[in-house]
């Protein structure tokens, strides 16, 4: 993009996003004990506690690096209004998702496969990101820091007061679903008012169901989503059943409001709701497993994904000193102190004590028996949340088929340029 349209860009992001968007982007400051200063912006602003307290741990155990740490809200139109401007922070800490896919895309992010801290890394986590490459890429741009995990949480006084055992296969957990129901306890529980809800039991059972890369055999020419898909969108409208009557008037904070005070026994939702739940009933007995939407056990596999990671702009002047930070944010007391405070999965490898709340995938989280959400290739102007949201309550007789017809249709229609970059690629046979 020119200078020339760079500028009227900015100035046009400055004159609609309120000044107070701003106030934490305005670049990096002095310090007057000539300390180099490392600026990291992070999306977690949930998690903001804990990131001030490893600022002034770094600050106090380092004396010629000086960290900032932000936690803005909107952390992403900031950093978006801050590339523009070519004011970028050193680090950003960001989520294994499109925006990754965009940013590295752009080459905007730095190679850091010389970073020694990468070797403490799981590796499910860093081939993880190698499936968000439009197109391969060799290096490294990301340090996986906390993944998540999707798939059902479960009140576990009310299972064992129930005797109800834990689903291995699809059709056990139907029938555990009748069972509940049959006792007069609604079995699930949803927030679709909230659209992006729609998305988690979607992924859960997405992960079990097809291939990790089809959004890449899709922009290959190899596959379609409407034969990708058909099982799993069929498999997540049924769960409706075992819903409230009307799950678009609940939001996803009612949904963990309603989970938590007991009103359903099972929420099909991730690791990142079990703080929003604690906060309604601190003392609810949580538990966890993988959403079996196979019909055979062996199969099932965890939706966990790369919540938080850290990458390196591109135009850093201080490799050194950040790859420091880097360090320092990896040591394992460090690394506990957030998985503590976020109920968070940790990328790195060693003996970490996850929340008890997951303790039913444990298994699978310490076997690397993972894969990605879905919706981490979805660009957002396609809205899939939404899409999926109105298949679920389109009681028409061909809606499954306008769903998946529409989704190849605007698929294609928001990855124009990527399917045309993939294809190309393929065809020069790199």
């Amino acid at each position: 993009m020119a200078k020339r349209k760079k500028r009227v860009m900015a100035l046009f992001l400055a004159m609609i996003i309120v000044s107070g968007l701003l106030l934490s982007g305005c670049g990096k400051e002095d310090d007057a004990d000539g300390k180099v200063v490392i600026e990291l912006v992070h999306y977690k602003p949930e998690a903001v506690d804990v990131f001030e307290a490893l600022e002034e741990k770094f600050n106090a155990t380092h004396d010629n690096i000086k960290l900032v740490i932000d936690s803005p809200n909107d952390a992403m139109v900031i950093l978006k209004t801050r590339f523009i401007r070519e004011n970028n922070p050193d680090i950003i800490g960001i989520g294994g998702d499109i925006n990754y896919s965009n940013f590295l895309d752009a080459n905007m992010l730095m190679d850091i496969s010389d970073f020694d801290g990468l070797a403490d890394i799981k590796d499910n986590y860093l081939s993880t990101n190698k499936d968000l490459e439009y197109v391969p890429q060799d290096g490294v741009y990301a340090v996986p820091y906390m993944a998540n995990a999707a798939g059902v949480l479960y009140n576990k006084d009310m299972f064992e007061e129930h005797g109800w055992t834990i689903p291995t296969t699809w059709e056990e957990f139907n029938q555990l679903c009748e069972t509940i129901a049959a006792e007069g306890i609604q079995p699930l529980y949803f927030g679709y008012k909230d659209t992006w809800t729609c998305l988690a039991p979607w992924n859960a059972i997405a992960v079990n169901l097809c291939d990790t890369d089809i959004a890449y055999q899709v922009n290959s020419g190899n596959a379609k989503f409407s034969e990708a898909y058909e099982e799993i969108a069929v498999k997540t409208k049924e769960l409706l059943k075992y819903g409230q009557s009307d799950p678009v008037a609940y939001s996803y904070n009612d949904a963990c409001t309603a989970f938590a005070r007991g009103q359903a026994a099972m929420y099909t939702i991730g690791s990142y709701a079990i703080p929003q739940i604690k906060s309604v009933n601190p003392d609810m007995n949580i538990d966890s497993f993988v959403f079996p939407a196979s019909s055979n056990a062996e199969e099932n596999i965890l939706n966990s994904g790369n919540d938080l990671m850290f990458c390196v702009m591109e135009d850093c002047e201080h490799k050194e000193e950040v790859y420091e930070v880097l360090r320092f944010l990896l040591e394992d007391e460090n690394v506990q102190d957030y998985v503590n405070d976020q109920s968070a999965v940790p990328c790195k490898k060693g003996e970490f004590e996850i929340a008890a709340e997951l303790t039913g995938m444990k298994e699978y989280i310490d076997n690397g028996i993972i894969a990605d959400y879905q919706d981490h290739h979805y660009p957002n102007e396609m809205a899939v949340d939404a899409m999926i949201q109105t298949y679920l309550f389109d009681d028409s007789s061909n809606a499954l088929e306008t769903f998946l017809t529409r989704f190849d249709n605007e698929w294609v229609r928001y990855n124009r340029d990527i399917i045309a970059k993939v294809q190309e690629y393929q065809e020069k046979g790199e």
